[in-house]
């Protein structure tokens, strides 16, 4: 019998761009950094690529990159900022990637994520298709290969959305030990429950899906990861490296795998010198008679024998299932232990309001130009990707059923920027914290803002009204701010901008940097 560990860490960060002029303006509560992006790399995402392994005396004895020894995914839209802000963590990741498939059997380090990390199983079958193709092709524009695994955001999940992930090619997936039902060998006639976490945690599972297609689920041991971002295990290397050589079962057939999984924020931003704790225990554990591996590698060496049934419509950090994104069941950062989040339910109803309204007239109006609509959102994230005129034009000889005069042009442009401002106002942050003033549900409704300034010109409808009355009803915790409309007012409306303000932004930002051709300035106004 063999032993094997695998650390998981899932970096992201909400996009903070202003949906206006797709820049990520100053934010003072991310001091002496110009945001909290720049400060995260400088506390995380780098010094995980360079991290200080120490030896006796608390001498350094290599520099190494953590990302060539332990799993991992990075937000799309994170990966986007840091390719232009933080060029060297990003080609540090992206080496990693390439090194661990020579260490790993062929099996990159590196998994997919779902594009703008929306709660999946609240997402209708639509978004769920577009989350997935854009996380895919955004993974295999950096990474160069298509992705074996991806990260569900929360680890939220539903039978359908493992169903889309499968018919996609993806082999498998990470969950938390409670989203676990049934178990049982594959072939066997009984089935064990283990819905209280229960499960075995050191073994690979099979999923049966509705379609007859099956994914691979691999549940991260809930003890050790819950120490490692809760309980101070990083505060010493040795600790770390302990408590994971002590996760084995004592007695058992087979080969077994220790996996944990956490925020990669862990390493460095919320646990200072983090990094350092995990070079640590990587080192120890590439000592000893435990091998490192990756969970690509795992599975292509020990193929599912058990077979699970999954509970769904659950998540890795609310209890309740998938309440903290539409209610106030409770969850909370804890910071204001007597505030409520009544405020959750009006702010989904609103945003789930505007974007049931905005489908069908993209839907429609999508017709005049496009030969399939949908399919031409799945594939928008290649202009994302590259805002050259030459992919813009080469996606519309693709796409459109004719060609297109300038004005039908900007039109199309216009009805796909839409619908990429809709989806990003179900990022999930906007529902996770305390107060509907946040800066995290801020900026997703600055994205429903966007929508409905896009969608007014499209369509010749005004959408806001409506939706204030919505936001109205979602109440702050915070006299100055009342409800959700006062916030729209106080906070969202302000940083729109007309195509006159973003012009006078980049004449005046010129002054203080350098625009390699004016196509880097791009607006649907």
């Amino acid at each position: 019998m063999e032993r094997f560990i695998c650390i998981h860490g899932h970096f992201y960060q909400p996009p903070r761009e202003n949906p206006w002029l797709e820049e990520v303006e100053i934010d003072d509560s991310a001091s002496p950094y110009h945001d909290w992006n720049e400060r995260i790399n400088a506390e995380c995402y780098t010094p995980n690529s360079a991290s200080r392994l120490l030896g006796g005396g608390g001498r350094i004895i290599d520099i190494v990159n953590n990302y060539t020894r332990i799993s991992f995914n990075f937000g799309p839209t994170l990966l986007s900022w840091m390719e232009i802000h933080a060029p060297q963590a990003y080609a540090a990741i992206l080496q990693a990637d390439d090194r661990s498939k020579e260490m790993r059997s062929g099996h990159g380090n590196a998994l997919a994520q779902i594009y703008n990390h929306l709660i999946m199983p609240l997402a209708p079958s639509r978004d769920k298709h577009t989350q997935i193709a854009w996380g895919i092709a955004d993974f295999v524009h950096r990474f160069k290969r298509p992705p074996e695994g991806m990260w569900l955001s929360e680890t939220a999940v539903d039978l359908e959305s493992l169903d889309i992930l499968a018919g996609v090619g993806i082999k498998f997936c990470i969950l938390a030990p409670h989203q676990a039902a049934k178990a049982k060998r594959i072939r066997a006639a009984r089935w064990a429950d283990v819905h209280e976490g229960q499960i075995d945690t050191t073994r690979a599972y099979r999923c049966s899906l509705p379609s007859g297609r099956r994914m691979s689920i691999f549940f991260y041991n809930g003890a050790i990861s819950l120490a490692v971002a809760f309980e101070g295990l990083l505060n010493k290397g040795e600790e770390f490296t302990t408590r994971l050589m002590a996760g084995f079962k004592d007695h058992g057939q087979g080969n077994q795998l220790l996996s944990i999984a956490t925020d990669g924020e862990s390493y460095g931003h919320h646990h200072k010198f983090g990094d350092m704790a995990l070079a640590y225990a990587l080192h120890r554990i590439e000592e000893g008679p435990v091998k490192l591996t990756n969970y690509g590698e795992y599975l292509e060496k020990n193929p599912p024998l058990y077979e699970v049934q999954i509970v769904e419509n659950t998540s890795w950090s609310c209890p309740h299932g998938l309440e903290r994104w539409r209610a106030d069941c409770g969850c909370n950062s804890g910071a204001h232990p007597e505030w409520r989040q009544q405020w959750r339910a009006p702010l989904r109803r609103a945003l789930d309001w505007l974007r049931d309204e905005i489908m069908p007239l993209f839907e429609e109006k999508g017709r005049e130009y496009l030969q399939d609509p949908w399919a031409a959102r799945d594939a928008y994230v290649e202009v994302i990707l590259d805002r050259s005129e030459q992919k813009r034009t080469g996606f519309l000889d693709g796409h459109a059923r004719r060609p297109l005069t300038e004005a039908e042009t900007t039109t199309v442009m216009g009805l796909l920027e839409l619908e990429r401002q809709v989806m990003l106002m179900f990022t999930s942050c906007g529902w996770f914290f305390d107060d509907i003033s946040g800066v995290e549900t801020v900026q997703i409704l600055r994205y429903a803002a966007r929508a409905m300034q896009l969608a007014e010109k499209l369509f010749d409808r005004s959408f806001e009204n409506h939706f204030r009355e919505i936001i109205a009803e979602a109440k702050s915790n915070l006299s100055e701010y009342r409800d959700g409309e006062s916030v729209y007012g106080a906070l969202v409306k302000p940083a729109g901008v007309d195509f006159q303000r973003v012009a006078a932004h980049y004449a005046i930002s010129s002054l203080m940097k350098e625009y390699d051709e004016i196509t880097s300035i791009y607006c649907y106004l």
